[in-house]
């Protein structure tokens, strides 16, 4: 049976997500913190596996304008739950309202979650539901007053690859670190090198890109739970990633950072993410780092100065980086900042930039 999917991603990373399911031989259309696409429950599981920049992935159950707890009521309950559900299915219900009319989350649950039982019980011959069975985790967004009734097939946010278990100060959320290395230009033909790599996603994601290596593949995903899903097909999609994984054709990848502590939290990410042999990492600092002579590529999230104590050390932190790119003159830079200052410091304006958030921090991606 095919679903309405949505694979939910940040302000400005939906185009790339429509490109990686457009890739992976979906038919996908873009809209503001969403891509549309359909598929199987089995495609459901596919695209959670492969998509680097997406969120989570979501069936689309109905849609619709809602003004009145009555609207809302009609909606849920004129889906055909027993389709996907079985008798015993657990459906914890969330609930997000935006400047609509419906502004209570907890009486929006509330009402769905009657819908839905109701749609349920009449179906099955119940008089309750036990919800003891698979986990259907029901969310509602409403959103100047129009609803969508998505149901979870991801389970933990897809930005949870696995690998990363301690975090430094200021993690990059690992979905936003791939869409740096997609859209930094750097096509895996020359080395990489992080200087201030910090706990290592940047470096990591850029080796999973390179070697073709599906984000999801060492976790599991909430579909993968549900009784109407082909084990038999699930198990041949993960292992065509595993055939696809060539950690072979990951090009020289190396990073440094000044603090000691931080460069220990990623080795233990390399060893974790199983590129410990393919990723170098060393305590150094950038203001005197010098690689030999061939081309390479500079990637980095630098720090951004957030508190005003820092903003001095930051400066001159930027001021040091185009004095090692000078040192490089076969190099190029792509770097992702907060710190609206970064240009000025650095002592040349971008070739290109791109507008992108770190949670809810407008950054810029410079690419020099």
């Amino acid at each position: 049976m095919n679903y309405n999917l949505i694979a939910s991603a940040a302000f400005g990373l939906e185009g790339l997500v429509r490109r990686e399911l457009n890739q992976l031989g979906f038919d996908a259309q873009a809209e503001n913190g969403f891509v549309r696409f359909s598929g199987t429950l089995e495609d459901a599981y596919r695209a959670n596996l492969w998509l680097r920049t997406a969120d989570r992935v979501s069936l689309l159950m109905a849609e619709g304008d809602v003004r009145t707890f009555e609207d809302l009521f009609r909606l849920v309950r004129g889906v055909t739950w027993q389709q996907l559900m079985p008798r015993d299915a657990a459906f914890p219900v969330q609930c997000k309202c935006v400047r609509s009319q419906l502004m209570s989350p907890s009486d929006c649950q509330a009402i769905a979650k009657k819908a839905l039982a109701e749609e349920l019980m009449a179906y099955y011959h119940m008089p309750w539901c036990s919800e003891s069975g698979p986990h259907f985790p029901i969310h509602i967004s409403i959103h100047q007053n129009h609803a969508r009734v998505m149901v979870d097939t991801s389970g933990d946010a897809l930005n949870k690859r696995g690998y990363r278990t301690w975090n430094g100060e200021a993690p990059l959320r690992e979905t936003l670190a791939a869409a740096v290395v997609q859209l930094s230009g750097w096509k895996g033909d020359i080395p990489v090198y992080d200087p201030c790599c910090g706990t290592g996603t940047l470096l990591i994601e850029a080796a999973y890109w390179a070697a073709r290596r599906a984000p999801g593949l060492t976790r599991h995903f909430l579909v993968e739970t549900w009784p109407d899903v082909s084990a038999k097909t699930l198990e041949r999609i993960l292992n065509e990633a595993k055939a696809a994984y060539t950690p072979s054709a990951v090009p020289p990848i190396a990073g440094s950072d000044i603090d000691p502590q931080a460069i220990e939290l990623c080795k233990r990410h390399l060893q974790q993410a199983g590129l410990d042999q393919h990723i170098t990492v060393s305590v150094a600092d950038l203001a005197t780092l010098q690689l030999d002579d061939s081309p390479v590529f500079f990637l980095a999230n630098p720090p951004y100065g957030e508190r005003l104590s820092d903003q001095k050390q930051c400066l001159a932190l930027y001021r040091a980086m185009r004095q090692m790119t000078d040192r490089h003159p076969q190099s190029r830079l792509a770097v992702l900042s907060g710190n609206p200052s970064f240009e000025r410091a650095y002592g040349r304006r971008a070739n290109k930039k791109r507008r992108l958030y770190n949670g809810r921090l407008e950054c810029e991606l410079m690419l020099f």
